[in-house]
């Protein structure tokens, strides 16, 4: 049983605070072993939040018997930190347990040393900020979010639903993460690595250019490739190349491999395939591009993340 502690603080950023609400304190009695969250502080009486709202939390001043940490945000400008608090995370961060940080929540990780040598991120508008204050993190520009062992942080708004349907795919595996997505009415997965903004909007390219990303994920089991894309939306093989990366900061190329490896995890959480039906099945031509790609972009071999996700399905 996952015990889910949600940081308030004063001058609470109300967006991220309701995204991690939504996600880890909402009941879902459907679902067997879901998370039992708390929203907790470190401080006594009413919480101000932004907007003029007041927020009433349960009072802690430890945080042993929680497994998950959720920061949702933190201001940018306050370099004080209640020393219980700062004893607190950093504690639960030696132990092991999990701590995921909300667009500004990076900053308070930072400050207490936690993300020192590791990777993370925060909302675009304070990247700068963030690099000159803290150049010992490794700082990833333009993600949605990034996940080093044990800490995670998201990128700015919208971003933290996406890590948090990842963080519940990890826990509840794929069928359960894409109910929970399209119940808040968004896409099932977006990879961390997909960038933060996009300067000229899919939604603002012709239709058809639309149309081909389903297409296109609708028929990954086919042999797919970049030329047959480009086909599909009538366009030349170089217009399309050049459109798509600046819609999506990514090639179509590397963008298939990745929907292919997506398509490959859900397979992998709920039926029993060899590793050469597995290939065929989400159109990669041999079990060796399957396994090399996959560990790319999973960091593990398709049969150990078999060992680790079809049980929780």
């Amino acid at each position: 049983m996952q015990k889910v502690a949600i940081l308030a603080y004063d001058q609470l950023a109300m967006f991220e605070f309701s995204c991690a609400l939504e996600l880890f304190a909402l009941p879902r009695p459907e679902y067997n072993d879901w998370y039992i969250t708390d929203v907790v502080s470190f401080d006594s009486g009413l919480l101000q939040a932004i907007g003029g709202l007041q927020i009433i939390a349960r009072q802690v001043n430890c945080l042993e018997s929680y497994n998950l940490l959720i920061i949702p945000g933190w201001p940018t400008d306050d370099n004080s930190v209640d020393v219980q608090l700062a004893t607190e995370i950093c504690q639960f961060a030696t132990q092991g347990k999990r701590i995921v940080s909300f667009c500004s929540g990076a900053f308070l990780l930072a400050q207490l040393g936690l993300l020192q040598h590791k990777q993370a991120t925060t909302h675009w508008r304070y990247a700068d900020l963030f690099r000159h204050r803290f150049g010992q993190v490794k700082f990833v520009e333009n993600v949605l979010y990034t996940q080093d062992n044990n800490i995670s942080c998201s990128a700015g708004s919208a971003a933290a639903l996406d890590l948090g349907i990842e963080i519940i795919r990890q826990d509840f595996g794929h069928v359960i993460a894409n109910q929970v997505a399209r119940r808040l009415v968004i896409s099932p997965h977006r990879s961390g690595g997909q960038a933060q903004y996009i300067e000229t909007p899919v939604a603002k390219q012709k239709e058809i250019f639309a149309q081909t990303i389903d297409w296109a994920i609708n028929n990954l089991h086919q042999a797919l490739e970049v030329d047959d894309l480009a086909c599909y939306a009538k366009m030349s093989r170089r217009s399309f190349d050049r459109r798509f990366r600046k819609a999506l900061s990514t090639s179509p190329k590397a963008w298939l491999n990745l929907q292919r490896v997506n398509l490959a995890k859900q397979l992998l959480e709920t039926e029993q395939l060899s590793i050469e039906q597995l290939a065929t099945k989400v159109g990669f031509d041999n079990a060796i591009t399957l396994r090399f790609n996959f560990n790319k972009y999973v960091g593990i071999t398709p049969s150990q993340y078999q060992l680790q996700f079809s049980r929780q399905t």
